[in-house]
């Protein structure tokens, strides 16, 4: 029987909707998945529930300030965020008015710089920042952070470093790697003093995310496209991992995709690319063996994505279980624990590429 949309639906109280952080970053629970057996946790668990050797890979990207609002050339309001910076003084956006800019108007935002709208492509806008100051210096004195759109409120100072992780470094991400946003410091210390390694990757998170699937036959949904950066020395200490047996840990769906996407044509290379990876129940893992992720919206990417890693019967049982016990949900949520199920046939994704690592940097 194929899977449809609807097989990755549920109801979620919203209360259970996190709308703020913790005090404390490594506060969260944890609930530990393993096979059907689930297991309430703390976030601080996680330095018993990894072993000396294993190999903790992380997403060192960096949120952008990529929320802007301005007004058209005709006088209406917008709000555009920025999905990605493909080079130059371009960028491709979401733009949110109520109606459509045209092509060759201009939009100026928050009342510092103008843009040109140069065409529509898909969902998002190319636009052309009519000014030399490079984007990133304009987006990050003038833009917002932009907090999901699950969250009711306007972003505040105290989430400029709590919706960053504490290891992110490289600016792109127009959403935060939220799996690591649990991770503190003395975490981290105390993960390294029981043995476990440390590794990062980059994949720069679009707006694209937070895009509803919607069709019922999932074979036919396109992913968004989003670029990484796998480095030589995170693929070295993949290779020792696995020589001595001890297990690759994701931080989060981003790494995940990342080291999958690396690895679609085969052994693992240390290359930059950009990847558009579906992953379905019966996708074929090949390098992650278990994965810390926080709990997803209905009917997601991926939530699609973790029922593949883990089987759908026991993400289902987790998330019914999760709700249960009033575990707090999405980015600024709770956590999940979850070993990979044993792997099975027939690969459910679509290709990602992969170019050569020269060059690759961000």
């Amino acid at each position: 029987m194929s899977l449809t949309l609807a097989n990755f639906n549920y109801a979620l109280p919203p209360e259970l909707i996190a709308q703020a952080p913790l005090p404390d970053r490594s506060a969260s629970r944890l609930l530990a998945v393993n096979g059907g057996q689930l297991a309430d946790r703390g976030f601080t668990d996680l330095t018993e529930l990894l072993a000396p050797g294993d190999l903790l890979v992380m997403n060192d990207t960096r949120v952008l300030h990529a929320r802007l609002f301005g007004i058209k050339d005709s006088g209406g309001r917008v709000e555009v965020l920025v999905e990605r910076l493909p080079g130059g003084q371009e960028m491709l956006a979401q733009v949110r008015a109520s109606k459509p800019p045209r092509p060759g108007s201009t939009i100026r935002l928050e009342d510092v710089f103008e843009v040109q709208v140069m065409a529509r492509e898909g969902e998002f806008y190319r636009l052309r920042v009519n000014d030399e100051t490079p984007i990133m210096q304009l987006l990050e004195h003038h833009g917002r952070l932009p907090l999901p759109p699950y969250i009711d409120r306007a972003a505040q100072d105290a989430d400029e470093s709590r919706y960053q992780t504490v290891f992110a470094k490289e600016q792109g991400s127009v959403a935060a790697p939220t799996a690591g946003l649990h991770f503190d410091v003395a975490l981290l210390a105390a993960l390294s003093a029981r043995g476990c390694a440390l590794a990062t990757v980059t994949l720069h998170v679009g707006a694209g995310t937070f895009q509803p699937v919607r069709i019922q036959n999932l074979s036919a949904h396109r992913m968004h496209r989003e670029r990484y950066w796998l480095p030589q020395e995170t693929v070295d200490a993949i290779a020792a991992a696995k020589s001595r047996g001890s297990r690759v840990v994701a931080v989060g769906t981003t790494t995940l995709r990342t080291l999958e996407s690396a690895a679609l044509q085969g052994e693992l290379q240390a290359c930059a690319g950009e990847t558009d990876l579906f992953i379905l129940p019966g996708f074929n893992f090949r390098v992650v063996d278990a994965l810390i992720t926080n709990f997803h919206l209905p009917e997601s990417t991926l939530l699609m994505l973790v029922s593949a890693f883990a089987g759908p019967g026991n993400i289902r049982s987790a998330y019914a279980h999760a709700i249960a016990h009033g575990y707090r949900f999405f980015s600024y949520g709770d956590a999940m624990f979850i070993n990979r199920l044993e792997p099975v046939v027939a690969p459910g994704a679509t290709q990602g590429s992969c170019t050569s690592e020269a060059g690759a940097g961000s």
